[in-house]
């Protein structure tokens, strides 16, 4: 069957439907990662999304159960150069057609995807129409450009759970971690267990009062999709947790810490998204590869006085003393970390759990174990 993907400027692309039928709207990105369409499929940061993949082949070693990261796909369609017809893989368990049939996902194959990459890295990310129902490309073109976008939009509060529970624990957990849900990836809620933490997962609304009934040691921000600066209820209860607890937040996690910081966020052109991004590390200079997926990010500037360090740019705010630039993206130079000097908290803009991408930042998870346990060795000690 014939599927058509029409962008609000009028490009349009002509392909092979696979997949669910049907007709969807979303912004157009393409992530650059070679393997983990599974994990990509399924991670709540893409709600709101059709996702393109740069690689030419996908699908190939087909699915399995243990490699989603929710308990479903999230995205609004999916985009390819080739389906392949085959999955050959000893963990294989299905197709990947037959996957986003079943999780309601519309898909393109056989356009040419360097193209559609080139086009929104010129032109900047932009909402598109994906359907195999109506092959009109004009009428496509203008409800593409009708529809809203992703800016403004709380696009959490559909993908984040509605009660709390509880993860499975180390035999021994020696913390106590509540993680905000705002779009929580597995594999978070895993390096964290393995980090010793027994982590109770809450729905993005739960105030900061209730999260501090529960005697957490540490407080983790998931990653999550779309605008972080609608999602007012969130930045005003890491902000309330500050100097409380040790808070670390990833992606999503990141800009609403930034936000509570007093900081503005913006929306990149076209995003980082894949498993091959490099970040440095300000502290140490070393350059990790990364897995990231966003489409916005943290003006470090707004966020007060900013100085130079050493060598590190320092920004001072009014109520939580300073913050540094703690890691910075190559490509672009924008936003990768941040870390309160004078409260205990960080964050980083990227996926340091991968799933999929390298393992190169995964010490993150001991970072925030040692700054637990520092924080219950000052308690204990009555500092």
């Amino acid at each position: 069957m014939k599927a058509i993907l029409a962008l609000e400027d009028g490009r349009v692309f002509e392909g092979v439907s696979f997949g669910a039928q049907g007709e969807v709207t979303g912004e157009v990105c393409f992530n650059t990662s070679m393997a983990g369409y599974q994990e990509i499929l399924t991670d709540p940061s893409y709600a709101g999304q059709i996702i393109t993949m740069t690689y030419p082949l996908i699908g190939n070693y087909g699915v399995n159960a243990d490699d989603s990261e929710s308990d479903r796909p999230h995205c609004e369609g999916f985009v390819v150069r080739e389906i392949s017809q085959v999955a050959s893989n000893w963990r294989s368990e299905g197709m990947l057609s037959d996957f986003l049939a079943e999780g309601g996902v519309v898909g393109i194959s056989g356009i040419d995807t360097r193209a559609l990459t080139k086009h929104i890295r010129s032109a900047g990310a932009m909402t598109g129409v994906l359907s195999s129902t109506n092959l009109d490309p004009a009428s496509l073109a203008a409800k593409a450009k009708a529809a809203p976008g992703l800016v403004g939009r709380d696009l959490v509060a559909g993908v984040s759970v509605a009660e709390q529970y509880a993860w499975s624990a180390p035999d021994k957990a020696e913390f106590k971690v509540v993680a905000y849900d705002f779009g929580m990836k597995r594999n978070i809620a895993r390096r964290l267990a393995a980090a010793g933490c027994s982590v109770t997962i809450v729905p993005a609304k739960t105030p900061a009062e209730a999260v501090m009934a529960m005697g957490p040691d540490g407080v983790f921000l998931s990653n999550g999709p779309g605008d972080p600066e609608p999602i007012v209820y969130a930045v005003e209860a890491v902000r309330d947790l500050l100097g409380k607890v040790p808070v670390f937040g990833i992606c999503l996690g990141h800009q609403l810490l930034g936000l509570a910081l007093g900081a503005k966020t913006y929306k990149l052109k076209f995003g980082h998204r894949g498993a091959n991004q490099p970040v440095m590390n300000m502290a140490t200079r070393a350059v990790e590869i990364t897995s990231q997926n966003h489409g916005f990010a943290v003006d470090f500037d707004s966020i007060g006085d900013v100085a130079d360090d050493d060598g590190v740019r320092v920004a001072r705010t009014s109520r939580f003393g300073e913050v540094e630039l703690s890691h910075l993206n190559l490509n672009d130079e924008t936003v990768e970390g941040l870390r309160c000097r004078d409260v205990g908290a960080f964050s980083v803009q990227y996926h340091p759990e991968s799933s999929p991408g390298p393992h190169d930042s995964r010490y993150l998870f001991g970072q925030f174990a040692d700054m637990m346990r520092q924080a219950k060795s000052a308690g204990e000690a009555g500092v």
